[in-house]
């Protein structure tokens, strides 16, 4: 049973979540604002998020008819009957509630009972609800094709200038640049997963990006958010560093292209699948790799 429960978590989703944690880390690393406790509670309530948005995808898909037969991605554990739909509500929930009292714990360490505390209480009580409902309920927003807005909010703008802020209790817009990297490499991950599972998709009536654009759109699209997101860090580091080891992220470039080419040539979605979790951690990658250029820089 424990084996099941490790596998619905879908521990090779963490790295992409911990990407935009690391970011803001690093970004207010380099302005010297850097906090251990604060990395710590802020990557701690984001994995809790990260397998709660993955249980719930696990029950929403098995309720509304995404993970069938056709699926082609890894099997799912409610799909399975590994884990029944019952248990599975009770781990969302349990997940729930931990989110929520790691997210409190950040806040509290973080910035006290000032009003920034019910600021950043409703982001959490809102990524909570976006995990959720992504696609669990009657009316899942992941269904509609509204899931890329979603990434690109919560895994890169809110995920980096809201760590940042609670590193150093500033905004600095110019964040916002190396966000976008973050958000359009997230919405990548996703666009990849939604490419694979293209056809299954279609048929249970999940209408994502790719189901509305067709796969060759779907390609270029993915084309144009790697080129954004390498755009967004070229902008952000000519801005403010003028050191050459600040430019160290280009090394990264070509897993960028490796992962663009695959998604691109391979059209069988189990050869396609392995690109997800390449495309994941190519992002960790470029965060630590854009980081340490950072700190040099």
């Amino acid at each position: 049973m424990i084996k099941h429960w490790i596998e619905a978590f879908r521990l090779r989703t963490l790295p992409l979540a911990l990407a935009s944690i690391g970011m803001g880390s690093f970004l207010a690393a380099a302005d010297e604002g850097f906090r251990w406790e604060i990395l710590t509670l802020t990557a701690l309530t984001t994995i809790f998020l990260q397998i709660l948005s993955n249980l719930a995808n696990d029950y929403g898909d098995s309720q509304n008819g995404a993970d069938s037969v056709d699926r082609q991605g890894p099997q799912r554990a409610v799909q399975s009957g590994a884990i029944t739909p019952k248990s599975m509500l009770k781990g969302i929930i349990v997940l729930a509630i931990l989110s929520l009292v790691s997210g409190l714990s950040l806040l509290y360490v973080a910035v006290g009972f000032s009003q920034f505390f019910w600021m950043f209480l409703g982001f959490g009580i809102l990524s909570i609800i976006a995990a959720v409902t992504y696609t669990a309920g009657s009316r899942p927003y992941g269904y509609a094709g509204l899931g890329d807005a979603s990434v690109f909010i919560f895994f890169g703008w809110l995920g980096v200038m809201g760590t940042y802020f609670l590193h150093t209790l500033t905004f600095d817009w110019s964040v916002l640049l190396p966000a976008t990297t973050c958000s359009c490499f997230a919405v990548a991950v996703l666009n990849i997963n939604n490419i694979r599972d293209i056809q299954s998709d279609e048929k249970a009536g999940k209408i994502t990006i790719p189901v509305r654009l067709g796969r060759a759109n779907a390609v270029i699209y993915h084309f144009i958010l790697l080129l954004v997101g390498i755009a967004c860090a070229t902008v952000y580091i000519a801005m403010e560093f003028e050191h050459f080891w600040a430019f160290a992220f280009v090394l990264v470039l070509p897993l960028l292209m490796k992962n663009a080419k695959a998604v691109a040539e391979k059209k069988n979605p189990k050869e396609l699948d392995p690109y997800l979790k390449q495309m994941a951690l190519t992002t960790l990658l470029f965060v630590i790799i854009f980081g340490i250029g950072l700190l040099l820089g």
